[in-house]
């Protein structure tokens, strides 16, 4: 990345990811939606509370990142490491909340999945330990 290359506006498929982070981190819907293309796929892992694909960036949001919202405290998704190669990004990370049903928290390795054509996310998949999470919901 150049020096005058602002990863608020670039398009490299690393900083769109980034952009996407930090705009869940801060419970951006909006800003996170401007990440994602119109006809977006969005995987949640088998197993996982939210499993299922969503498509549309206003799908994704209230499917997921509202839902979350509503069910734990603090979710967060921290985004440790990226591997890229071309279009394909993958972060390692991790997330951290706390179940408002159990009071449980959870700390979860994660790996996602990003395929980012043309400045916007077009494809996520997520996968990771579903039972930790699980059991963080169980009484």
């Amino acid at each position: 990345m150049s020096e005058t290359t602002d990863f608020r506006t670039s398009t490299a498929p690393a900083d769109v990811v980034r952009r996407q982070y930090l705009a869940s981190a801060a419970a951006g819907l909006e800003a996170l939606r401007a990440t994602l293309a119109p006809d977006v796929e969005w995987t949640e892992m088998a197993g996982f509370p939210l499993a299922g694909t969503y498509r549309t960036p206003e799908g994704v949001t209230s499917s997921v990142m509202e839902r979350l919202g509503k069910e734990w405290e603090g979710w967060t998704a921290h985004d440790d490491a990226y591997v890229v190669d071309g279009e394909n990004v993958v972060v390692l990370a991790r997330y951290t909340a706390v179940n408002k049903a159990t009071g449980k928290p959870i700390d979860v390795r994660v790996a996602h999945h990003f395929v980012v054509r043309g400045g916007l996310i077009v494809r996520f998949e997520q996968f990771v330990d579903t039972a930790l999470v699980r059991d963080a919901m169980n009484v």
